[in-house]
């Protein structure tokens, strides 16, 4: 499979007892690691044994550093270059669960990047059956960006996944992309401009309704297919068979960071080995649940997932 991962950025994973904000802060430990969530899809790829390749801008010598570092991992990288520096992102993890991400933008694109990043997924298409778009893009990179890498996927004989937000999203779900899977918050602020996020606090009836509404509106708008994740309560997918609901298994969450990531990777790759669509979702989900048991966003017991897959309850009508 294919990874179009244009934002990649250095994470820094750092636990603390509470974050306080207006005060000087000591972490107990901190983990740095290559992120962004193209490099968590190929992080699960990678363990699922499915060989994977990702394309990601490398600007300066952050940028550098952080090819080294996927390089260590094992990862392969199609590498195109940028100015500027690389993002970080920093995730604070509590130890009462809460999830805090900084997120930087990403330094702003040159008038040729973009073009540039469309030849490299063009060059690296060839003999891979899925392109899975994922993340944000940098400033400068245009709207449509992965509506068009969506497309140049189906030119091409592949089918392509989008998995971002805002106008991202939009272009893809109304240029017919094969599937978009945001979850249900990045759904509902999408189709209906603003959303309560906090599904997993929610009635998972009722997110569970508000999931199913979300994937078929979208697939009203335009995308062939879409699954709308709504945390532990599961993910609606609707299709041209119909809308069905995919209860999510159930585990003890560790670090939630990277979940979506990992939906992606898991149905990915079970796509890139011929499996349906809907066998997919229920791999992907499958594959979440057991990344949301480890402390390492996008780090996956594949044995475990796959544990998960065959206790997972079967797929309802929504």
């Amino acid at each position: 499979m294919l990874i179009a991962g244009p934002n990649l950025t250095i994470d820094r994973t750092l636990r603390i007892g509470e974050l306080r904000p207006g005060e000087v802060l000591r972490f107990a430990d901190v983990a740095v690691t290559p992120g962004g969530k193209g490099v968590n899809v190929a992080r699960v790829a990678q363990a699922l044994g499915a060989p994977a390749v990702l394309v990601g801008f490398t600007p300066g010598h952050t940028g550098e550093a952080c090819a080294r570092m996927l390089a260590d991992e094992g990862l392969t990288l199609r590498a195109v270059g940028a100015t500027g520096e690389l993002r970080s992102t920093a995730v604070v993890l509590e130890d009462g669960g809460r999830v805090t991400v900084f997120n930087e933008p990403g330094p702003a694109l040159a008038t040729d990047a973009w073009t540039r990043y469309v030849a490299a997924v063009a060059a690296a298409l060839d003999g891979h059956r899925v392109l899975a778009c994922s993340g944000s893009a940098p400033p400068g990179a245009p709207p449509g960006a992965y509506a068009e890498l969506a497309a140049l996927a189906r030119s091409r004989g592949a089918f392509g996944i989008v998995d971002a937000n805002g106008p991202l999203l939009a272009a893809a779900v109304e240029a017919g992309a094969d599937l978009v899977t945001p979850n249900l918050g990045e759904a509902e602020a999408l189709l209906h401009g603003s959303a309560d996020e906090a599904v997993e606090h929610e009635d998972p009836v009722a997110a569970r309704a508000r999931a199913a509404q979300a994937a078929v509106a979208l697939r009203e708008r335009g995308a062939r297919a879409a699954l709308v994740t709504a945390g532990a309560a599961g993910a609606a997918l609707a299709d041209s068979e119909g809308v069905i609901w995919h209860p999510a298994p159930v585990v003890t969450v560790v670090n939630p960071i990277g979940a979506g990531d990992s939906v992606v990777g898991g149905l990915a790759v079970a796509l890139e080995r011929g499996a349906g669509l809907r066998a997919a979702v229920r791999a992907g989900l499958a594959t979440a649940a057991a990344s949301v048991e480890t402390a390492k966003a996008g780090a996956i017991d594949p044995a475990r997932a796959t544990a998960l897959a065959a206790l997972a309850p079967a797929p309802e009508a929504a």
